[in-house]
């Protein structure tokens, strides 16, 4: 066995979603990556310097249900195998799922790099009844092989000395002659005319013979004209196979891996299933799974509607600030600023602290607190996956399967980087869907707590009416633009991770890592929104857009007409706009604001989920969406406030 060189740089962190990739990066570099339980989080390349050694660089790919390479996420992986400088390979595997691990080794086994296996959650696979013989199964392969729990820390330090060791796998299979030969002479003309520093020419051949999109780009660059003839043999290789050959392929290496994982695992009589595996069966039960969804949704309507927006902003808004801070403040400043218009900025009707920084420290940031302590529960807990299973049915009326439920999630902790996961979608129509639906009716956190807040302080139907209404346009518009953009929908093929309960130390550093997001990047955009209302406000404008908005806002909404103040604040950010509305929530009826909140939902998207659409779809598809969601959101907004003008008691 040829150990690894020292002169290569990069260690490649390799594996399957939701198998603890992000929590092994974590602890091997201290750099924190959105810890979660649920696949598809990891879509980029992360790099950071390792713990153990400064001089390596750790590499956490996105997650790969299978290779050669399909999704974005997949084909991201497989760029970064053939473009860094690859020291070694590190493959986090679930031990409670062995064979499907063992089907990935066995492809990363043919590309000859150095490799070390971590089989993780192996306390879950004990749990369970499962035994993996890690000697027998580390000589099988002939690299180290490491039982890990990542999430406690277990069995880090033998792995970091393991990294070192990193040995090139032997290879578990060998095909059909016919096959080999194919294999064989790809492989050869490769070693020849395009030979790869780190990865083996017989590996990239059965990746190019399997249809990888990234290795044939590879090819066609790094061999040139030369290209034509490896095209022809590839060609020749597929004419006489029996079957797809890439099927074929695929299936050789699920059998070697069905063969090893047998010979290597035990498993305990069979007994009764753990209290999570039944937790996790009653969940997505098309009976039970429903009236359970509603359940979470009321229990994080209490948490965050009422114990964050009511408790919490009450104890933050007046007792602190107006009872306390605000007064202070307003004295210092007309103490010492001699300049009228520069007190005003600072402590006056829209002035940088009155207005700019009590909305985002006492009404905002008790809101989005509970929300993201809220939702790092569910996400750690391996409730939020599940959700693709319950959504399944719903999303094939609008086209796409439940797998896009996961950006939708994501969405409701910022659109903008939910657009961008978008890529973990298998085609541009579902691509387009998922991203017209979260521009249009998926709330952001921030704008989502002051939603619970405000309706949470009229009653609980008024937040389920929001709720209705947001899920039946989510409906309705998936529907229609369904119908519009051609193509096919592609079944869900998912996997669940086990429920557990969730892990207060991962709970609250995603929460921290959230909170500090929002302190650095939305705290500003209040100030320059407050400074743009100042503005707007002393120039003449804001009364004159204000004026000019009265005939839709409080004719066609029925909303007051200082309204259209929220909605000039709603460009800059969502939650701006939304904390606008709820600022004057005591002077509202419910009905106002019902409608103020379906509509503020509903309103364009913030700015920085614009240029991430422009992005992702281009500027033409982008300024599209904003066409269509600005009046169909005012249409919306004033269709119920007719409707609840009838039917309200």
């Amino acid at each position: 066995m040829n150990t690894l060189a020292s002169s290569a740089s990069a260690v490649l962190l390799v594996g399957h979603p939701n198998v603890g990739k992000s929590v092994l990066f974590h602890r091997l570099t201290g750099a924190y990556v959105n810890v979660s339980n649920y696949p598809g989080t990891t879509v980029e390349v992360t790099r950071a310097s390792a713990r153990f050694d400064p001089g390596t660089t750790l590499l956490d790919t996105p997650g790969v249900l299978a290779l050669p390479s399909r999704s974005d996420d997949e084909r991201a992986t497989m760029r970064a195998l053939l473009k860094e400088d690859t020291r070694a390979l590190l493959q986090v595997g679930d031990a409670k799922n062995l064979r499907r691990t063992l089907t990935l080794s066995a492809l990363l086994a043919e590309l000859g790099v150095p490799m070390v296996l971590a089989l993780n959650m192996h306390d879950e696979a004990a749990a369970r009844g499962v035994t993996v013989d890690i000697p027998a199964l580390a000589e099988e392969l002939g690299v180290p092989v490491l039982a890990t729990v990542a999430t406690g820390g277990e069995g880090i330090g033998a792995l970091i000395g393991e990294i070192a060791s990193a040995r090139r796998p032997q290879a578990l299979l060998r095909y059909d002659a016919e096959i080999e030969t194919a294999i064989g002479q790809v492989g050869q003309y490769i070693e020849t005319h395009a030979a790869h520093p780190h990865l083996a020419a017989r590996g990239l051949a059965i990746l190019y013979l399997g249809g990888d999109p990234e290795v044939e780009n590879w090819l066609r660059e790094t061999t040139g004209e030369q290209y034509p003839p490896l095209e022809a043999l590839r060609q020749s290789a597929s004419q006489p196979a029996e079957g797809d050959l890439p099927t074929l392929l695929s299936r050789e290496r699920t059998q070697a891996a069905d063969t090893l994982a047998a010979s290597v695992i035990q498993r305990a009589p069979k007994s009764s299933p753990l209290l999570s595996q039944r937790i996790g069966q009653y969940v997505v039960h098309p009976v039970w799974g429903i009236p359970i969804l509603l359940g979470v949704l009321f229990a994080v309507y209490q948490f965050v509607g009422v114990f964050g927006a009511s408790v919490l902003v009450g104890l933050m808004e007046k007792d602190l600030f107006e009872g306390i801070l605000n007064p202070l403040f307003s004295e210092a400043v007309h103490a010492a600023v001699n300049l009228p218009w520069l007190a005003e900025l600072l402590v006056g009707q829209y002035g940088l602290w009155t207005m700019g920084m009590t909305y985002a420290l006492a009404l905002i940031l008790p809101i989005v607190t509970t929300f993201f302590f809220a939702f790092g529960v569910l996400e750690d807990s391996g409730y939020l996956p599940r959700l693709t299973v319950i959504a399944n049915r719903l999303f094939a009326m609008i086209g796409l399967n439940g797998r896009a439920v996961l950006p939708m999630v994501l969405g409701l902790g910022c659109v903008t980087m939910a657009t961008l996961t978008t890529r973990i979608l298998h085609s541009r129509r579902e691509r387009l869907i998922t991203i017209f639906l979260l521009a249009l009716a998926i709330p952001c956190s921030a704008q989502l707590g002051v939603v619970l807040g405000m309706l949470g302080g009229v009653s609980f139907a008024a937040v389920l009416i929001w709720a209705v209404a947001m899920v039946g346009i989510l409906l309705l518009a998936g529907f229609l633009a369904a119908k519009l953009i051609p193509g096919r929908r592609i079944p869900l093929v998912t996997e669940l991770p086990p429920m557990r309960l969730p892990i207060f130390a991962n709970v609250l550093k995603k929460t921290g890592g959230r909170l500090k997001w929002y302190l650095i990047e939305v705290i500003p955009l209040f100030l320059l929104g407050t400074l743009i209302m100042f503005a707007l406000d002393k120039s003449g404008a804001l009364p004159a857009i204000i004026e000019a908005g009265e005939p839709l806002v409080s004719g066609w909404l029925g909303l007051p007409k200082e309204a259209s103040a929220a909605f000039v604040m709603g460009f800059l950010r969502r939650d701006f706009g939304a904390t606008g509305l709820f600022a004057m929530a005591h002077g509202l009826t419910p009905i106002q604001a019902v409608v103020g909140m379906i509509t503020i939902t509903l309103f364009i998207p913030c700015f920085a989920s614009l240029m991430m659409m422009v992005k992702e779809q281009g500027s033409r598809v982008a300024l599209g969406m904003v066409a269509v969601i600005v009046p169909f959101a005012f249409f919306i907004g004033g269709l119920f406030n007719w409707i609840l003008r009838a039917l309200w008691v």
